[in-house]
């Protein structure tokens, strides 16, 4: 019988970005790698886990920062982006890093991901679900026999997130949630990039914002 599909969340940061290891037996993902992530490094360590990569949702800061510690202490891990973000990581103005104290200039990606390609952790297939609107190589990794979608900052528990930013787009947005999320089964767990794990059926019957058009951005999350 194959080893089952275990995650673990590790809230990171000042700014609370949700990270994740999945792992099935001993093999592992990092997914997404935020600021300050020693507590899950050293819990993969504890674990006796080994990285195959990091998978990253999206590029922006937040989901970035921790990189160059994860590179230092495990310094041939394979790091995959989507193709649509591979100048993120090192553009600070992309990143949305220009503006902080020290700038985030992460390590190049080593792997690009398209929409509809197929990653497999150790037997268990995850599919990418290219979902730009926050940002525009957004991804979604969906695994359906586990009845799981970790959707970086596309959606959250009663929110969706920021379209306010230079390369963020409103209307593409609520088109990856319409086309790539909500045609998921309800019982599908939402993990996101922030704030409370939730699923495609509550959000579905009562986020308010998928029953009205993309307008101002106050209020969302991430």
């Amino acid at each position: 019988m194959p080893d089952p599909l275990s995650i673990q969340t590790f809230t990171l940061g000042q700014w609370q970005t949700n990270c994740f290891v999945l792992s099935v037996g001993k093999s592992c993902w990092i997914v997404d790698a935020g600021f300050d992530p020693e507590p899950m490094l050293d819990a993969i360590d504890g674990r006796g886990l080994h990285i195959e990569q990091v998978v990253l949702t999206h590029a922006h800061l937040d989901h970035i920062a921790g990189l160059h510690t994860v590179r230092h202490r495990y310094p041939d891990v394979p790091v995959l982006v989507h193709a649509d973000e591979e100048d993120f990581l090192t553009d600070t103005r992309l990143n949305l890093s220009a503006a902080i104290i020290d700038p985030v200039v992460a390590p190049e990606a080593t792997g690009l991901m398209h929409h509809g390609e197929q990653l497999t952790l150790n037997g268990v297939p995850f599919e990418i679900r290219h979902t730009p609107g926050h940002s525009p190589g957004g991804i979604t990794l969906y695994q359906p026999d586990n009845h799981l979608a970790i959707v970086g900052d596309t959606l959250f528990a009663g929110s969706i997130g920021r379209f306010d930013f230079p390369t963020s787009d409103g209307p593409r947005l609520m088109q990856s949630i319409s086309e790539q999320l909500m045609t998921l089964p309800d019982d599908t767990r939402v993990l996101p990039g922030h704030g409370p794990e939730t699923s495609i059926g509550q959000e579905r019957a009562t986020n308010p914002y998928l029953n009205q058009p993309a307008g101002r951005p106050d209020g969302l999350v991430g």
